[in-house]
């Protein structure tokens, strides 16, 4: 099983409603669950649920299939297998398992963050779009609400407009789904080309137009790549329909930061940053 793949799966399940969809699935065995099973079964909202299901399926977890007006959805216990065989690949060097000391939690969160900062220190991410009020702003609150511990998040604009703000509908999303908004602002990215500035190790631009764009000259020679990801706020339609669009942004930059905030730490070493990048842009 190729690795890309093991984050991909692993990302998935790293949610508490959909790692209990799976445990469900994987008990239905062969017989499987509809939606309307599910939905009874945890006591999860139906669009909540697609939505989960759909995260599922992308990553191989989850099967589907059409009976009569139903979908029926399976876990894909092969995809199951050789996840499982991959983890415990060469355990102990081959040797039967020894069960491990019991560990208090906090001596397990201890070790953890121990173990955090002893082999790295936070790599600084800035993302770019155009005005820096919506899409990068997403992604910079979005990465260091994920995993402070390993990334330092920035973003910037190319061209943001006199006065520019972050997008209320923006800010109301990430509020929603518990995400810090205290001290996003918009700003221009030559404040990150200032020889004072923090240096940056990667640098994601999400919208086409800063993609095209001549950038400053970045200390450090940071690895690149480019998430393109629609405008939310071009959108037309409802306040609930514009909050919407929003939402969706939110999730899909939110599943690309799930695979890079569970990378190994040998992908994000400055030698291989750059490769990984080119990695996940093609996701």
């Amino acid at each position: 099983m190729e690795e890309i793949n093991v984050i991909r799966s692993l990302s998935a399940l790293a949610h508490e409603a959909r790692l209990r969809v799976f445990r469900a699935l994987v008990v239905a065995g062969h017989h499987g669950l509809t939606p309307g099973e599910l939905v009874d079964k945890l006591s999860i909202a139906p669009n909540t649920l697609s939505f989960h299901l759909k995260e599922l399926s992308n990553a191989g977890l989850v099967s589907q299939e059409r009976q009569g007006r139903s979908l029926l959805y399976r876990a894909a216990i092969g995809m199951m297998n050789e996840l499982l065989a991959y983890l415990t690949e060469n355990c102990c060097e081959g040797v039967a398992c020894m069960p491990m000391q019991a560990l208090s939690s906090n001596q397990l969160a201890t070790m953890s963050v121990n173990t955090m900062t002893d082999m790295t220190k936070p790599l600084n991410v800035l993302f770019l779009c155009t005005h820096n009020s919506a899409r990068s702003i997403l992604a910079e609150a979005l990465l260091n609400d994920m995993s402070p511990l390993r990334f330092k998040a920035y973003s910037a604009g190319s061209s943001p407009r006199d006065n520019q703000q972050p997008n209320p509908l923006g800010l109301q999303v990430l509020q929603s789904v518990g995400v810090s908004t205290e001290g996003l602002r918009s700003k221009s990215w030559d404040e990150f080309a200032a020889p004072d500035a923090p240096q940056m190790d990667l640098i994601i631009t999400v919208c086409d137009n800063a993609a095209g764009e001549v950038c400053p000259i970045w200390p450090g020679h940071p690895a690149t790549a480019h998430w393109g990801y629609p405008d939310p706020s071009e959108g037309e339609g409802t306040d609930e329909e514009k909050l919407e669009a929003f939402k969706q942004t939110m999730f899909m930059i939110r599943r690309r930061l799930e695979i890079l905030t569970n990378l190994p730490h040998e992908k994000l070493q400055m030698s291989a940053l750059q490769s990984t990048a080119d990695e996940l842009a093609r996701l």
